[in-house]
């Protein structure tokens, strides 16, 4: 969440930056109407208290004399009536003050694009070539089926919509993609590898900026104060909550596969068709907890790190600087990472990776010692997907498929799929 001191001193800052974004600026208004309210209440209570003490060893005094102090008495009977209406509305004032903070997004950097939706996204580079067919290329929706390897309609009847099960070389293509992945990131790339619980507190889903605004997005366990993760970002983000790091430790760099959980509120009727968009899917996230000085060439860094994924797989690419109006509720900057899917003729989004500074530390207390000694600060947060697996296994088939309705495995994925080049229809 954004600081209090921002908010309070620097209001147009904040108004600006939720204007580019297209958010609500009426909560602020508010914020710092209660806010002005906290701050008179308090001068107030301590000007009471003030008075309050002065007019107790008056009366004090006027007792040692042997005089009447029942008019005293009565004067501090008023104050402390006073102080105490005071006192019950400033322990009201701070859950409200807190209510608004949390529903506030991040403020975006300079350097992001202002835009209304990802239409106003800006390209920085564009990787590999996507490949000529010279046949009619085919959606993994098709592919997948007709292999053999992708059942949607046996994952409706399990479950629902949105949901699917993989047979076979579908399934050994999805565990040696996360294999390649894990690998890859735990033994070049430094990540070290941590497998969290799948379930988490509402404190947690609050550290990360799920909760309580994205409450609709997330799948609850009825008769407990427990959700299942959207994101592995959740767990691994909060495994130093309220905890005070060394610099020396840092950066923290962490990587998990977990399966991922989403209703998708309010996105009916968009991506319905195969893998693009399920209500379950596996991803391998990578995060990193680096102090604010360095944490943008994290960025670039874990950016990087998504990238060779792709590049390993020789899967064209594109990396988009999403927009303000694009951007996640927590990130301050977001690369947005985009496949080449020849069925779909499209690039669609394969991995986000973005740099929250310090808004979700804030959230989750995450703090570290520097090294020359003085006061705690706030670490900065970085999450990314490296990457999507479901949409890794989607770009495979799409960009490796043959005029004959198989599928080649890219060479770099060959050790993990125990010597398998091709996927053929399953008999």
């Amino acid at each position: 969440m954004l600081s209090r001191d921002l908010l309070r001193d620097d209001p147009e800052k904040v108004r600006h930056g939720l204007a580019n974004r297209n958010a609500d600026t009426a909560p602020l208004d508010t914020w710092l109407r209660l806010d002005a309210e906290r701050r008179a209440a308090l001068v107030e209570v301590e000007e009471l208290k003030r008075q309050r003490n002065e007019a107790s060893r008056a009366i004090g005094e006027v007792k040692k004399r042997g005089g009447d102090a029942s008019g005293q008495i009565a004067a501090v009977g008023q104050l402390k009536s006073r102080i105490e209406e005071l006192e019950a509305r400033l322990a009201a004032l701070d859950p409200e003050l807190l209510a608004i903070e949390l529903t506030l997004p991040n403020l975006p950097h300079p350097s992001v694009p202002v835009g209304k939706d990802e239409t106003d996204n800006r390209c920085e580079r564009t990787v590999g070539i996507p490949r000529t067919f010279d046949f009619p290329t085919k959606a993994h929706w098709d592919l997948g089926p007709e292999l053999g390897i992708l059942d949607f309609e046996r994952g409706a009847k399990l479950t629902g919509a949105r949901f699917t099960v993989s047979f076979g070389a579908g399934a050994l293509l999805e565990r040696s993609l996360s294999n390649f992945m894990l690998d890859l990131h735990t033994r070049t790339h430094g990540y070290t590898e941590v497998l969290p619980p799948f379930i988490v507190n509402r404190d947690t889903l609050v550290g990360t900026g799920q909760l309580p605004k994205f409450e609709l997005d997330l799948f609850h366990l009825e008769g407990y104060p427990y959700y299942l993760i959207p994101t592995a970002e959740v767990p691994l983000t909060n495994l130093h909550r309220d905890e005070t790091l060394d610099e020396s430790t840092l950066p923290v760099r962490y990587t998990a596969h977990t399966p991922c959980f989403r209703s998708e509120a309010g996105s009916y009727g968009k991506d319905v068709r195969g893998l693009i968009r399920q209500h379950q899917f596996n991803k391998v996230e990578l995060v990193q907890l680096t102090t604010p000085e360095t944490s943008y060439a994290a960025l670039e860094e874990l950016t990087g790190h998504a990238e060779v994924v792709l590049q390993l797989l020789e899967l064209p690419y594109r990396v988009m600087t999403l927009s303000t109006g694009d951007m996640g509720f927590g990130a301050a900057k977001t690369y947005d990472l985009e496949v080449w899917l020849p069925g779909q003729q499209a690039y669609r989004e394969i991995s986000s990776c973005s740099n929250c500074e310090d808004f979700q530390a804030r959230r989750a207390n995450l703090r570290y010692r520097p090294a020359g000694g003085g006061k705690t600060r706030l670490l900065h947060t970085l999450n990314g997907s490296g990457l999507a697996v479901g949409r890794t296994l989607i770009a495979v088939l799409e960009n490796y498929q043959q005029a004959d309705g198989t599928v080649l495995i890219p060479k770099a994925l060959r050790p993990y799929t125990g010597g398998l080049e091709r996927i053929t229809a399953r008999k």
